[in-house]
């Protein structure tokens, strides 16, 4: 009897902690700033439930890596990283039906108190079911 599973799952990478030198600012170029990455992948997980193998599912590490490579190229807005890095891992990290990358910035240059500034980038459709979309 096979398990009784949807295909389709969520891996999702939380709170990856980077100090980059993301931003418009001389001071950010220079001194670089704390960032906080989240990665979901929509993706199947039927062949990886069943068969406990790694070689039936995405290695984790292989989506830090490209997150770490992307994060350390200093751009000038969050955009442009977040961009790069759901371009990248669509291309380089497995098969997802659906990405999604939220950079945060903490203590953006605001002129006033602000904890973080946060950019979401996208890539394909979210058919995934409601459980699947609390992120």
């Amino acid at each position: 009897m096979g398990l009784k599973i949807n295909d389709l799952g969520a891996i999702e990478l939380l709170g990856m902690e980077f100090h980059a030198n993301h931003g418009c600012l001389e001071e950010e170029k220079t001194n670089g700033n704390t960032f906080i990455v989240d990665f979901l992948g929509h993706t199947g997980i039927r062949k990886a439930a069943k068969s406990d193998s790694l070689e039936h599912t995405i290695d984790y590490s292989r989506i830090y890596e490209i997150i770490a490579r992307e994060m350390a190229k200093p751009s000038d807005i969050l955009e442009a990283v977040a961009g790069r890095i759901v371009d990248c891992l669509a291309r380089e990290a497995g098969d997802f039906t659906f990405i999604q990358v939220r950079i945060a910035k903490k203590n953006p240059p605001v002129g006033g108190i602000c904890a973080w500034s946060r950019v979401t980038a996208s890539y394909g459709e979210d058919l995934a079911p409601d459980e699947l979309k609390n992120y």
